[in-house]
């Protein structure tokens, strides 16, 4: 039944008592020398599964699931156009909303609502069909508060370049609302010499490749990454088991909050004690991750092989999984799912999706309606040929790691103003 499920049965059916004892231990001794120790119970949630009890009714919370005002029509993020009515859409970052929109004169439209008396203008990158976010109509900006991150953008002169960055604008779009539901710090190099910077760029020909990273706040993605055959074949090359767009901007933005919430929030060595010495040489670890593979026991430790090739990249990729988890717990908790298995163990894999995975301070609460929907949406995916939608074990180590991500995320300094 693949990795996933064994992982299952070992924190959900047999409960066993030496992976919840280490689980326990690896989170309370990092939470003691960060001064803040975890409630018991609550981490025994985060590392067993509680007891069977009565679903809880559902809270109703603004979730990521989109109608069209005018006709009801469901809508996706990405959505400009609604295709029932024809409104034109916008996205609102501040109310985090898909809107229907009437033209106001001008450049300027309003919401398809009676007595709507605010203002947008699009970003000037919704002329080129990569965005559909809005800025008020008195802000200084041109750029949303998305796309005024890009520092580089692809030669548009390229006739593929264009649905290239389109696509990886959409990956972007996804980053940024999550971080804005968040409330994490989103400066920009206008507020900070190493604000949040993207350089989006293509490879030249029969010269070197453009290498997707982190430094000092610039996020550079090769754009060749939008290409579907080729990541596949990167993909395949380097033996991972999950590539994408969105996994990429999700693990370089890690690097850049490892800088902002531990390096700079006076966190360092609460990340020592769970992730290692960031300090081990980077180079020479990453060509022995290369040359050698992860140890056996990789699993055991982290949440992907990559991760165990440095601290700051098990800390990129234990960022990008929490990432992962909040955003899809939240979409399936807008769509109302809920995982009732129709076997004789139903009671230790069943969940109602109810958790605000944007709020949530007990790393359990989302691991608890995590893993049996992993394990539903990866039996879906089976039924129709296709890969695991999450194809990871979280150990207990990965999930103490998790953990102290959502506390970092629950404790930012203050963002500035997004929405000027």
């Amino acid at each position: 039944m693949g990795w996933l499920w064994l992982r299952f049965c070992r924190l959900f059916a047999n409960r066993e008592q030496e992976v919840t004892r280490a689980g326990k231990l690896a989170y309370n001794e990092t939470q003691k020398k960060a001064g803040s120790l975890m409630p018991d119970e609550a981490l025994a949630r985060a590392i067993a599964s509680p007891p069977a009890q009565k679903l809880r009714p559902r809270k109703t919370i603004s979730m990521k699931l989109f109608q069209c005002q005018v006709c009801s029509q469901p809508l996706f993020f990405e959505n400009a156009l609604c295709e029932k009515c024809g409104h034109r859409l916008g996205f609102d970052p501040k109310a985090r909303q898909l809107m229907a929109l009437e033209p106001a004169g001008g450049d300027l439209w309003q919401e398809a609502q009676p007595g709507a008396a605010s203002r947008w203008r699009f970003c000037t990158n919704a002329t080129q069909g990569v965005c559909n976010w809005l800025v008020p109509h008195d802000s200084a900006q041109t750029l949303c508060v998305s796309c005024r991150h890009n520092r580089m953008i692809p030669d548009l002169a390229e006739p593929q370049h264009l649905e290239r960055w389109r696509r990886i604008e959409s990956a972007k779009h996804r980053l940024i609302y999550t971080l804005l539901a968040l409330d994490l710090p989103l400066p920009t190099r206008a507020q900070d010499a190493k604000g949040l910077a993207f350089d989006i760029l293509a490879s030249a020909q029969g010269g070197p490749p453009v290498m997707t990273g982190h430094e000092d706040g610039l996020v550079t993605l090769n754009l060749g990454e939008a290409d579907d055959g080729e990541r596949e074949k990167r993909r395949t090359d380097m033996g991972e088991t999950y590539r994408t767009l969105l996994g990429h901007v999700r693990h370089e933005i890690g690097h850049f909050y490892w800088e902002r919430l531990v390096r700079d929030g006076g966190r360092i060595e609460a990340f020592r004690s769970l992730f290692g010495d960031e300090r081990a040489d980077y180079a020479s670890a990453l060509q022995r991750h290369y040359a050698q593979g992860p140890a056996p026991d990789w699993q055991m430790h982290y949440v992907s092989t990559y991760a165990s090739a440095h601290p700051w990249e098990d800390f990129a990729e234990t960022f990008a999984h929490y990432l992962h988890i909040v955003d899809t717990l939240e979409t399936a908790n807008a769509f109302g799912l809920e995982v009732h298995p129709r076997i004789r163990a139903a009671a230790d894999i069943s969940s109602q999706i109810d958790v605000d995975a944007h709020h949530a301070r007990d790393i359990g609460h989302l691991i608890d309606a995590w893993l049996p929907l992993c394990f539903a949406v990866n039996s879906l995916n089976r039924s129709m040929g296709q890969p695991d939608l999450y194809p990871f074990v979280l150990s207990p180590q990965a999930i103490a790691k998790l953990g102290f991500v959502q506390e970092l995320v629950h404790r930012p300094p203050q963002a500035p103003e997004h929405f000027a």
